[in-house]
Parts: structure tokens; C-alpha cells; sequence
């Protein structure tokens, strides 16, 4: 059974065709992750499916009594409520229908209608009606499940008292999903809800969206999740919707399969071509020369095949940044931090930590949101001093610093990428426009002040503003946050051929398998190491 169905559904917005004449339909237990470019249209779908976006052409079916809500990316709570009183706070339909329940009882109660049989009989009907939607919308047990999810979610009972001013983005983004899960719609529409989060966090998260009894979509760039958490693979690109039975890794394979398929059918089809443009060349000439009707029937036959052939498209592959950070040698100690200790006024976040980087070696830095990882490459950099301790970086080392903020950027932020580039690095405007182009920005883009960039495309500048400076250690901060999947897997190759040290912050576990050959774990104020990438901590000793 579909609960949701995309029929041939157009959305433009301001004038900019986000997709057209798109089918899609979504099966009552799916699991499914819908991936694609930054700017492909993957929130605007959410938000039509929703019924917050009407499409310009087609409609989206959901058969009767079928309910979905939609999480967006960004989530603002009520404030001066405490975690549960957010959480308890009813999502919209469920306030309607005990609304029209307080109007029935107080009807009801009425002396010309209770006296009144035929009245009676009307309004007790109605009653009943609104009690099962009611009922089917979790409403007698809605604050014991609100709970229950807040407790899978990862939250203790000590969280509840929480005030809201007091969360972290991420915790604010579940407290929303709590109360969107807790009236049990049949779908959940997730936008990215795994931001923000920490590696516990995550996993927690998905456990939730494996065993959500009605069906899932969720926009995430979070290779790991999408392999965990899902059942189906749905690309949203130029030409529709994909999709894919499995997870993420069974898609990468999958696609290059179609690919390379595709691949052959235009190549067969492009010789099925050319043989029929000869074999018509052919039969004209021998046509004239003998003047026999015959051969031009041919030559008729032939062009009709083709005009009746359906031309098959070579794929076009998406322009992606051509990130090469080239490094070089450095000091044999890359970073070497001694008995360091950091905290703000009365907040101490770590005491005795030592770790030492060395030349070449690859190291996550991984632990609870708070914990101070930041603030730890922050003492690096040089931009806070540490309360006690010693932190050294190695002479030969050229740092190359990207912040989680992008806050390497918020000095140029009234600049255009074009005299950014030429602060960093003088240069020709023409060749300073020609590295842009090779990130993936358009020549409009280059010319547009830094400030009303997007995420992705602040991350993709200050990508290319690190690998200008020629560093030869990497501190990089969360850097896969704002970037779509290709652009991840881009920024893994480019670091996969880097000389030099590296220490980076990351929750992107796919990400810290593939890159770093060590990690250390930052939490409750002390600095463990680790031996090997994500996979292998998480699954212990």
C-alpha cells in the first residue's frame, strides 16, 4: 500500500523551476533516504508532501486518514518552557480535534440538546467520531509517549527540567521530532534531523527511525545513517527521481552499475544510428544512379526508423570542485599539546591533556557535543590561550584552518569570492574567476557578496581559501557539515592524496572511516586515544 503518491507534480519558486512532472511513491513501512545536490529541490518536496507547498501542476495523493508531518532543518521552541513542556506541547491537528471535543461536550451539555433525542443521537455520533481520531492520534497517552521517545532519543529524566534556552540545536531539532512522532502520523517527512548531533546522538537516532512503525523520509548527507537507518535509496536529480532498494553502499554500487549500462545502450544506440545514416547515404547514391524506385523506398524506411527512434541522452555529470590540497613536508611533531587545561570563568572543560600529531598521520577528534573539541583546535590555531599547559606547533608546519562556522569567512563577508581570493592570494581577476568556476560556483555566484552565500557554497570557498594557503597541517572543523555527498566524497579524495598532518573534528562516522587512521576522544574533560577509525571503536574491544 502507497501511503504517499507523487503524481507529475511542477513547483516553481521566484521564477526558478525547482522540478517538473515528478513521480514518486512512498510504500507504508519504507525507510527511505532521499539524497541529492545541494539545491536540487530535496526540502521543497518534503514541504509538498507535507501540504505546506501546493504544486504548480500534478497533485499528491495521501489515501483517507493517512497523516504526514514534516521536520524542517531549522527548528525554533517556544521558550520558557522546560524540555518536556516543549515536547508535551500538542502539534496542530491533535489542539483541533480536542478543540472540537471541548465544543462537543459543552453542545452537549446544552438542555435543547441532551433533551432532545434526534439532537442527542447527532452529537453523540460526532462524539464518537472525534474520540477514534482521537485515540488514533496517540491523544489519551500522548505525555507517557512523548516520554518514551525522548528516553529512546537519548534523553535522561534529569533532561526533562531543562530549559529550553539551554538546548543544543541538535537536542532542540528531537525535543520537534518527539512531538511530531508522539501523535503517531503514518509519515514522517525528516529534514535533515540528524544536524547537529553528536556520534551518540546518532546512533540513537536511528535506532528511532528503524523501528518507527509507520513510514520515513529523511534528507541527510550522513553516509553512515543513510546505511543504518533505511531501506531504500531515492536520488532526486535533473531528470526525476531514482530509486534504490538498500542502503547508501548498496546504491553507490547499484548506480555505477546503471551507469555503465546506460553507457552501453547510448553507445549501442549511437552505432544503430551512424549504420542507418550509412545504410541511407548508401541506397540515395545507388537511387540516382540507377533510378530505381526501390532504393528510395529504402532510403524512406530508414529515415523513418530514425525519426521514430528515441534518442537516448549521454549522461552528464555534475560539475564538482576540483580540490587539490598539495601539503608538503613539515616537522617530524606536527602538534604537541602538554598537560593543557581550558575553561571559561567557572566552566572547566579539560585538565591534563596530551596528544601528539606527528607528520603524516591522519587523527579524529571525536566526543560529546560541549565537550570542547573546538576549543581545543581553537588553542592550536593560537585564537584562545590555555589556563595551564603548553601548546606547540611544529616550525615547518603551515596550518589550514577550516572552522565549523565558517568563520574564517565573516572578515570578507561583504566581499565578493573574486576579491576574497584576491586578499588571499593577488591575482588576476580572470584567474581568480577561473578557480571559482572549478569549485562549482557560477559566474553570477563569483560576483555576489560572500554574506548571502549558502552553507555548502561558504564551505566549497573556504575549502578553496585552505587549499591557496598551501598548508601542510590540516585542522578542519566538522567540514562535511554543509556539503552535499559528493562534495564529501570529493573533499575524502582530496585528503586521501594530502602530504602533511591532519586533526579533524567530525560526526560524520562514513567520513572518519575513510579518513583518519586514529582518533581521540574528548569527554567528561580528559583526552583517550584510539588506535584505528570509527568502525573499529564503536565496535569495542
Amino acid at each position: 500500500m502507497h501511503v504517499i503518491t507523487v503524481n507529475s507534480i511542477s513547483v516553481n519558486r521566484g521564477g526558478h523551476q525547482v522540478f517538473a512532472n515528478l513521480n514518486w511513491a512512498i510504500g507504508q513501512r519504507d525507510r527511505t533516504g532521499l539524497i541529492g545536490a545541494n539545491g536540487a529541490g530535496k526540502s521543497t518536496l518534503l514541504k509538498t508532501m507535507a501540504g505546506l507547498i501546493t504544486p504548480d501542476e500534478g497533485h499528491i495523493r495521501l489515501p483517507n486518514g493517512i497523516r504526514a508531518v514534516y521536520l524542517p532543518q531549522e527548528v525554533t521552541l517556544e521558550s520558557g518552557h522546560t524540555l518536556l513542556e516543549a515536547a508535551c506541547i500538542r502539534p496542530p491537528e491533535l489542539q483541533r480535534i480536542e478543540a472540537k471535543l471541548a465544543a462537543i461536550e459543552s453542545h452537549i451539555a446544552d438542555p435543547d440538546v441532551y433533551g432532545d433525542m434526534d439532537n442527542l443521537d447527532k452529537a453523540l455520533s460526532r462524539q464518537a467520531r472525534l474520540l477514534e481520531r482521537w485515540q488514533a492520534a496517540g491523544g489519551p497517552v500522548f505525555e507517557s509517549t512523548v516520554q518514551e521517545i525522548l528516553v529512546s532519543l537519548g534523553f535522561t529524566h534529569r533532561d526533562f527540567g531543562l530549559p529550553v534556552e539551554a538546548l543544543s540545536g541538535g537536542q532542540k531539532k528531537l525535543v520537534a521530532l518527539t512531538r511530531l512522532a508522539a501523535a503517531r502520523p503514518e509519515v514522517l517527512l525528516l529534514d535533515e534531523p540528524d544536524n547537529h548531533l553528536d556520534l551518540a546522538a546518532k546512533a540513537q537516532l536511528e535506532r528511532f527511525i528503524a523501528g518507527y512503525p509507520g513510514a520515513v523520509v529523511l534528507v541527510s548527507h550522513d553516509r553512515y545513517l543513510l546505511d543504518e537507518a533505511v531501506t531504500k535509496i531515492a536520488e532526486l536529480g535533473p531528470n526525476g527521481i531514482e530509486t534504490y532498494a538498500g542502503g547508501y553502499s548498496f546504491y553507490v554500487v547499484e548506480r555505477e552499475v546503471r551507469r555503465a549500462r546506460h553507457q552501453m545502450e547510448v553507445e549501442r544506440q549511437q552505432k544503430q544510428i551512424a549504420h542507418l545514416e550509412a545504410q541511407i547515404e548508401q541506397f540515395q547514391r545507388w537511387g540516382e544512379m540507377s533510378n530505381d524506385p526501390r532504393h528510395f523506398r529504402k532510403v524512406r524506411s530508414r529515415r523513418h526508423r530514425l525519426e521514430r527512434m528515441t534518442i537516448i541522452d549521454p549522461l552528464r555529470d555534475r560539475r564538482l570542485m576540483d580540490l587539490h590540497i598539495e601539503g608538503g613536508r613539515g616537522s617530524t611533531e606536527a602538534i604537541r599539546l602538554d598537560d593543557l587545561a581550558m575553561g571559561f570563568g567557572d566552566d572547566l572543560l579539560f585538565v591534563g591533556v596530551d596528544l601528539l600529531v606527528r607528520h603524516n598521520q591522519r587523527v579524529g577528534l571525536i566526543g560529546p557535543n560541549g565537550a570542547g573539541k573546538s576549543v581545543l583546535m581553537k588553542l592550536i590555531t593560537g585564537e584562545y590561550t590555555p589556563l595551564e599547559g603548553r601548546v606547540r606547533v611544529g616550525p615547518g608546519n603551515t596550518i589550514g584552518y577550516y572552522a565549523q562556522e565558517h568563520q574564517t569567512l565573516s572578515a570578507f563577508a561583504g566581499l565578493t569570492p573574486i576579491e576574497m581570493i584576491q586578499h588571499v592570494q593577488p591575482m588576476p581577476q580572470d584567474r581568480a574567476v577561473a578557480l571559482l568556476l572549478k569549485f562549482a560556483f557560477t559566474y553570477e555566484q563569483v560576483r555576489q557578496p560572500i554574506r548571502t552565500m549558502s552553507g555548502g557554497e561558504r564551505s566549497r570557498l573556504q575549502l578553496l581559501n585552505v587549499m591557496l594557503g598551501r598548508p601542510n597541517l590540516l585542522l578542519l572543523d566538522e567540514p562535511t557539515n554543509h556539503l552535499d555527498i559528493q562534495s564529501a566524497e570529493v573533499l575524502e579524495e582530496a585528503l586521501a592524496d594530502f602530504t602533511g598532518a591532519m586533526l579533524v573534528i567530525s560526526h560524520d562516522r562514513y567520513f572518519l572511516d575513510r579518513v583518519v587512521d586514529r582518533l581521540v576522544v574528548l569527554a567528561d574533560g580528559s583526552l583517550t586515544h584510539f588506535a584505528g577509525n570509527y568502525t573499529e571503536w564503536i565496535s569495542g574491544p
